[in-house]
């Protein structure tokens, strides 16, 4: 927040303090001189006069994208450009991590992406019958990569908990296997989804921090940079190092599972 015309405010929080402690130490690594001071009050500003200037600046970025999303709601699912969402999720992040102190119009704004996001497919019911798919044999190619693995999770934590995994090349999977991420059949990449976004589509899975880990899976495995989330590039990048040490299939599905597991719980 701008305090005059001599400098800015952010909240004295253990992450902020963290981060300037950090770049003092990189100015003083290239000789230059850095201090950092915690200021205790402002004698012609009280806490809660403080406080209300952070809402009132996050309000005005929050109506901002408001203002955007009801354009886009204006229009019909088909004609909004993907592009555009993007920014507007992207814009919306920005916001959230300077939003010390919890807007109310936060929630609003997260209400208007779920519309958004929210696809005519989605309303028709459900195009699977999950109870099919109870204690069923799933089949993917050997050497999984981040969308695999994080399919593979989303499968045994909202699909079938005791569900059992193998690995198969093209055209050598078992008829009773229920294949994903092949190149033909099953469950796969479908337009611009990966596996694991296909997924929560077609067994209708609706948890926010679900939807949030698919868009950090669609931007590792895809790198279009659509949702612009990179989180799990990270991620991407462990697991293809554990990959180049020649980690058996097995032992990667179960590193990978537990991983994006660690991953959904730090999701807020």
């Amino acid at each position: 927040m701008p305090l005059g015309n001599s400098g800015y405010l952010l909240p004295n929080n253990p992450m902020n303090q963290e981060r300037f402690e950090w770049l003092a130490q990189a100015i003083r690594k290239y000789a230059g001189e850095a201090s950092v001071v915690s200021v205790q009050s402002i004698d012609n500003l009280s806490t809660p006069q403080l406080i209300a200037r952070f809402t009132e600046a996050r309000t005005c970025d929050y109506q901002e994208v408001t203002r955007e999303l009801q354009k886009l709601l204006s229009v019909a699912p088909y004609q909004r450009a993907a592009g555009r969402m993007s920014r507007v999720r992207a814009r919306f992040r920005e916001i959230v991590e300077i939003d010390f102190f919890n807007s109310p119009l936060q929630k609003r704004v997260e209400e208007l992406l779920a519309r958004a996001d929210a696809s005519p497919a989605a309303t028709e019911g459900p195009k699977v019958n999950p109870k099919d798919y109870v204690g069923r044999l799933w089949a993917t190619r050997p050497r999984p990569g981040i969308d695999r693995l994080a399919s593979a999770w989303l499968i045994r934590r909202f699909i079938d908990k005791k569900a059992r995994f193998t690995f198969a090349l093209e055209g050598h999977v078992a008829p009773d296997a229920v294949p994903f991420d092949m190149f033909h059949g099953g469950f796969g990449h479908r337009g611009e989804d990966c596996t694991f976004e296909t997924l929560c589509r077609e067994f209708r899975i609706r948890d926010g921090r679900v939807r949030a880990i698919g868009e950090m899976i669609h931007d590792a495995d895809l790198r279009d940079g659509k949702f612009g989330r990179k989180e799990a590039c990270g991620i991407d990048e462990v697991l293809k190092g554990w990959a180049r040490k020649g980690i058996p299939d097995k032992e990667l599905l179960d590193r990978g599972i537990e991983m994006i597991d660690g991953l959904y719980h730090s999701v807020s």
